[in-house]
């Protein structure tokens, strides 16, 4: 009787320091489950990302040529949903990881000797360019693309060099874009 006493006695210890061992790892997976839970509200939380700007904000403005590439900066700001466009800078940072379009047009009365061209920059990477030059009228170019960016990423528009841009109340020069799905 006191060796079967002593068997369950010691049965009960193991017991309860197995019990303390599962009740260690069921609260350490409880806590990763909340990290990620917290994670994936917060990704929720920025699902909405779109602007939409142009260059001029009413006043007649041609803007280049430059000796070099410059960063056009749009100021009238239709739409800063999730405030990811700086129409300080003209520059678009990436708030969540995901795939975001862009488009933008570019355009310029014609003189004959200088085009009208913008490329599109992710981070310092010149991705796609929208150009056009012609000896008189208005010439216009317009591309759009989708890319994957990072939290932090950069992108913006640059007046290429010796390049023309015009602008007025018409709103012909644009950047827009938007979080297509977050990734």
């Amino acid at each position: 009787m006191t060796t079967s006493l002593c068997q369950l006695k010691e049965d009960m210890a193991l017991l309860q320091r197995e019990t303390k061992s599962q009740v260690a790892q069921l609260k350490t997976e409880v806590d990763k489950m909340k990290t990620e839970v917290d994670k994936l509200k917060q990704q929720l939380t920025v699902r909405q990302v779109a602007f939409s700007a142009s260059l001029g904000v009413g006043n007649p403005t041609t803007i280049g040529p430059f000796p070099t590439d410059i960063t056009l900066i749009y100021k009238h700001v239709v739409t800063n949903i999730g405030n990811a466009y700086n129409s300080n800078t003209g520059v678009f940072t990436a708030p969540v990881k995901g795939v975001y379009n862009f488009e933008w047009s570019i355009g310029a009365y014609a003189d004959g000797s200088h085009g009208s061209g913008s490329w599109l920059v992710k981070n310092s990477e010149n991705v796609f360019m929208a150009w056009e030059k012609q000896t008189s009228g208005f010439m216009n170019s317009s591309k759009a693309v989708a890319l994957l960016l990072e939290v932090g990423d950069v992108v913006c528009v640059r007046l290429v060099s010796d390049n023309l841009a015009y602008d007025n109340r018409s709103h012909q020069n644009t950047f827009s874009g938007h979080l297509l799905f977050p990734m």
